[in-house]
């Protein structure tokens, strides 16, 4: 089992056959005032395995700041069911969907474990924007 990707987006979703569809890919937010939430923020995943490995698989998610300290974080399953005759790789895309906490500018990422084994980390930057009133000598 591994995660094939995982992005943060702007809107994701995954239609009744399955397919995923993503759209504003990001790795930076710019925000007016600390502390900030960035509302409404797509993590997406899509999940890979072997015929083998039907089943549950237990996931992880944590959002943590560049100290590691865990700001949001959550625990669910990966359900792979049997595919029909001949498939040999099965395939799980998730999209989650969270309101950020930013309390200040910085490093931040989302942590993902799948099977108790951290697996990837998606980063994420936070900073102050500009405004035309700040920018004023």
């Amino acid at each position: 089992m591994h995660i094939d990707f995982a992005v943060i987006a702007d809107y994701a979703l995954i239609d009744q056959r399955g397919k995923l569809s993503v759209l504003g890919i990001f790795q930076h937010v710019w925000v007016a005032q600390f502390p900030a939430v960035h509302p409404r923020t797509h993590l997406v995943l899509r999940v890979r395995g072997r015929r083998t490995e039907i089943g549950s698989h237990p996931i992880r998610i944590r959002f943590v700041d560049e100290h590691g300290q865990e700001l949001l974080g959550g625990t669910g399953t990966v359900e792979f069911g049997e595919p029909p005759a001949g498939v040999i790789e099965l395939e799980a895309g998730a999209v989650l969907v969270f309101d950020v906490p930013l309390p200040g500018t910085g490093k931040y990422a989302f942590e993902i474990a799948l099977d108790g084994q951290e697996v990837i980390r998606v980063p994420l930057t936070a900073s102050l924007a500009k405004t035309a009133e700040r920018s004023r000598p």
